[in-house]
């Protein structure tokens, strides 16, 4: 899907509210990261929220919490994440990741998020390689992410 302007705006309505309802979790923001993050940039009409907690224990009982907001947890990749979609998996407007803020994944997914907003050419680049893998894993998500990570974490890495 092509950018849509409103998709900043959409952010910052959910971020006033994750931040009241994470707030006994929350250490360095809530962020908007992923594609939607980056000016210009066509993507799945999904706002990744990403969001730094103490740990994955401590935060444990924000699963909880989030659910008056229309969080749904899902166990992705639960070795350094606490992950969920809003409203539904069948219906997702927003996928919000709670990560520790001193795992390395943390700061490498503003690291990637930067890096596309200074460089249009690499932004360019990103959204070729994502319109080719979309269109050869139509019906794989895992498969999609999984052919993105050598470009996701080449950049994160720089």
């Amino acid at each position: 899907m092509a950018y849509d302007p409103s998709w900043p705006e959409r952010f910052d309505e959910e971020r006033r509210l994750l931040e009241d309802a994470l707030a006994p979790w929350l250490v360095r923001g809530v962020h908007h990261v992923g594609s939607t993050a980056v000016p210009g940039l066509a993507a799945k009409p999904v706002v990744d929220v990403l969001a730094g907690v103490e740990s994955l224990e401590a935060s444990r009982p924000a699963i909880e919490a989030l659910a008056p907001l229309e969080y749904v947890y899902a166990a992705y990749r639960t070795e350094y994440m606490h992950w969920f979609c809003k409203p539904s998996p069948a219906r997702r407007t927003h996928h919000l990741h709670l990560i520790p803020h001193d795992h390395p994944q943390f700061a490498a997914r503003l690291r990637f998020r930067d890096a596309l907003r200074a460089d249009p050419v690499l932004a360019a680049e990103y959204e070729a390689l994502k319109r080719r893998l979309a269109a050869e894993h139509r019906d794989d998500r895992e498969a999609y992410t999984d052919a993105k990570a050598a470009f996701v974490e080449r950049v994160s890495a720089a």
